[in-house]
């Protein structure tokens, strides 16, 4: 998994982490919004397991006024992504390809489910993530259809723990685009490095000890 660039990612290797209150400063933030040239849309991430076909993770970008993912109680972990709850600001074209590449591996491969919405409907669910906060352990299916139930055009989403529930209630009735990566069809242009986080030696010699 070591490609170019460590210096740009410090990343654990599970699927849905322990729930951590980050709150970058203005600053960090500031620098890294990026906002896509493409109409407002909301893009459904789900994690699958390849040995039991289980879900094991659900994120969501949202690209409207900015492009942002909402990434409750995961693992990924990149500099030039700044983050507040849960919140990953600058999602990029090139930080959204390691953010899949990443997930895509020998033993999970990524859905992705990509709706585009009117403008004011994607700033309502930006306005959500972006106010939700951290997410404890495990419930990152459930946070995700909590908040969309709450938004016109998503009441028949319920509230629900499990990933692929989530991804199959996005799905119904809706014009989503779908796409399935594995780890073989993953964009690893990204040229960024993916380190465990308990290799602290590694970690070192890319520069990213506190």
């Amino acid at each position: 998994m070591l490609r170019a660039l460590a210096v740009l990612a410090a990343l654990t290797l599970t699927a849905c982490g322990s729930a951590e209150n980050i709150y970058a400063d203005d600053a960090a933030v500031a620098q890294a919004r990026y906002s896509s040239s493409e109409p407002p849309s909301i893009t459904l991430f789900t994690v699958i397991t390849k040995r039991s076909g289980a879900g094991a993770h659900s994120a969501l970008m949202v690209e409207g006024s900015e492009s942002v993912l909402f990434d409750p109680a995961g693992s990924f972990k990149l500099r030039m992504m700044p983050e507040r709850g849960d919140v990953l600001f600058g999602a990029t074209p090139r930080a959204m390809a390691a953010y899949v590449d990443y997930h895509a591996r020998e033993t999970h491969f990524v859905r992705s489910q990509k709706l585009y919405l009117p403008p004011q409907t994607v700033e309502q669910i930006l306005a959500a993530v972006k106010s939700n906060g951290a997410v404890p352990k495990a419930h990152c299916a459930n946070s995700i259809s909590r908040l969309l139930g709450q938004v016109s055009g998503f009441e028949d989403i319920a509230t629900t723990y499990f990933p692929k529930a989530l991804e199959s209630a996005f799905d119904q009735n809706r014009a989503t685009i779908h796409q399935t990566i594995t780890e073989e069809t993953a964009d690893k242009s990204h040229g960024i490095v993916f380190l465990d986080k308990n290799d602290k030696a590694a970690i070192a010699a890319a520069g990213l000890a506190p």
